[in-house]
Parts: structure tokens; sequence; C-alpha cells
């Protein structure tokens, strides 16, 4: 409650028989309702994953991941470290972020759109959100063995 608000009700309070109106007003005004979120393509309340999904969700997103590549560098951005964190909210909205090689990499407008792409077609999945971050920066230390396996970095 803020200081207006609470001072208009000590003020209220003053007045006979405004204080019991103001007090059955303010509960009625308690009374929220559950906001349900459908989806988008089956007009359905979209329920949370279950563990279960979220494993499955897990590894198919991954794939996805793997399945986009850094146009200058022959490997898939997720074996190159580029990928920091990925969420997936009650609402299934995957949370993605993300960084580049560098700041000035020539597919920093295109490729968090590849990500969103790929991600967002995975089943259980109903939107994908990409943030880019350069903070920290990317190191070839991010880089799996097998990125390194594959740039003959080894």
């Amino acid at each position: 409650m803020s200081r207006e608000q609470d001072a208009e009700r000590i003020a209220n309070a003053q007045i006979p028989g405004l204080a019991q109106h103001e007090a059955a007003e303010e509960k009625a005004s308690e009374k929220t309702r559950d906001v349900v979120k459908l989806s988008p393509t089956t007009g359905k309340p979209i329920e949370p994953p279950t563990e279960e999904e979220l494993e499955r969700i897990t590894q198919d997103v991954v794939g996805q991941l793997k399945s986009v590549y850094d146009p200058e560098i022959p490997v898939d951005i997720y074996e190159l470290g580029l990928i920091y964190k990925v969420e997936i909210e009650d609402d299934r909205t995957l949370k993605v972020l993300m960084t580049l090689t560098a700041p000035g990499c020539p597919v920093a407008g295109e490729m968090p759109v590849w990500v969103k792409d790929a991600c967002e077609v995975v089943a259980g999945v109903v939107k994908c959100e990409v943030d880019m971050t350069f903070d920290p920066p990317w190191t070839m230390d991010r880089m799996s063995e097998e990125a390194k396996l594959e740039l003959n970095m080894l």
C-alpha cells in the first residue's frame, strides 16, 4: 500500500460508516482470478513441463543447438561454447543466453534468429527468446574437446 493510500485510509476511517464500506471494497478487490495461459497453436491451457518432459526437451534443444553453425568456424555453436544458459519457464518459454566469438561477428544480427528458429521446433516449447551477452567474453576455453579436436587444437 502506498503512502497516499495509507493516508487516505486513515483519513476516511474518521468518517462514520465509510470505513466499513471501504473494507468491503478492499476485500472484494483482493479476490483475483488465476490467469491461465493458452497455447497459441491449440488454444488449450499450458501446463508446466513434467520432469520427464524437461529431460526430453533438454536433449532436443541441445540437438537443435548443435544444428546451428558459426559460418566462419566449421563447429556448431553448442560445442563452441557460445551458449551460456538455457532455461524453460513454466509457460514453456525457452530462454537462451548466448554470446558470439567476437562482438563484431558478421552474423551478430542473424545468429539469434537461427537459434530461436531452431529451438522453437522442439515439441513442448511454445516460444523461444534469445538474449545476447558479451559478459563474460567468449574465449577458446569454452570450447568442448570435440570442437578443439575438429579444429585440430588438441
